[in-house]
């Protein structure tokens, strides 16, 4: 079985035909799905395919983009929701350089009170992070010393001085659609450098689509072709990479259950 670790069926490109997303992905063996939330005030559609969907599962938080546009929600809010049964992380939420569509100061600020929801909450934070490498690993460190949350470092497109301090951290890294592209020899290398045991896939579907469907709509069936890939990148076959990141992402999303076929893993 694979997990799909973020994807985001309420997203309009999937929501008009989850049903047959979800059918599609089952197809390719992937029996979980993480959809994961970008804006708090768009929790309802989180809430409506986790209760609609058994294998769909959900997390709670506000996208950097958007964070000025949600700067005034409060961490009980973010914990408050985070009650239900079937949301099992917080996020995404984190800092992104590359398109500033929130200030900076706010994006911080938004991150800082995800990873308090995290702690709180001992759910995972989901943690988005793009040409911003150094103030992520800045205040993750900072953060940690204040007290220990777990994380994963989602879509991971940064460099390995990132990854280092991630992992040092007890973070986990997941390898999305871009692992597979011809030009990511250096994301290839960094998936080398980090210990199995650490390791998600993810499709951040609808974005991302890997190598051969590369410009398209991704979806959370091609999660199969990325954890082939990161199988073939780190020298295991197509069945123990799924095992190994399934067996990951069921330990990091620990309140989601287990399935049967996991109840006797370590």
């Amino acid at each position: 079985m694979l997990i799909d670790s973020h994807c985001h069926l309420d997203f309009p490109d999937l929501s008009v035909e989850v049903e047959a997303v979800l059918a599609r992905a089952q197809a390719e063996g992937v029996g979980r799905f993480i959809t994961i939330s970008t804006r708090v005030k768009r929790f309802a559609q989180i809430r409506d395919l986790i209760d609609r969907f058994e294998p769909v599962y959900g997390s709670v938080g506000t996208h950097c983009h958007h964070a000025a546009e949600e700067d005034d929600i409060p961490l009980e809010t973010l914990i408050e929701l985070a009650a239900h049964p079937k949301i099992v992380a917080i996020g995404e939420a984190g800092l992104d350089y590359h398109y500033d569509f929130s200030p900076r100061e706010v994006q911080e600020r938004g991150f800082r009170k995800h990873i308090a929801a995290a702690r709180q909450t001992g759910l995972p934070l989901v943690i988005h992070a793009r040409e911003a490498d150094q103030d992520v690993g800045d205040i993750l460190e900072e953060e940690m010393a204040k007290g220990a949350f777990a994380a994963v470092l989602h879509c991971f497109s940064s460099g390995a001085e990132l990854a280092r301090r991630g992992l040092e951290l007890g973070c986990y890294i997941s390898f999305s659609g871009i692992l597979t592209f011809k030009k990511s020899e250096e994301l290839r290398a960094i998936a080398k450098a980090t210990p199995p045991e650490r390791m998600l896939v993810e499709t951040d579907a609808p974005y991302l689509a890997p190598q051969p469907w590369r410009g398209k709509r991704n979806e959370p069936a091609y999660v199969a072709h990325t954890a082939k890939i990161l199988g073939e990148t780190i020298g295991l076959e197509a069945a123990a990479i799924a095992r190994q990141t399934s067996e990951n992402a069921l330990r990091l999303f620990s309140k989601m259950p287990r399935p049967a076929e996991f109840h006797s893993a370590a």
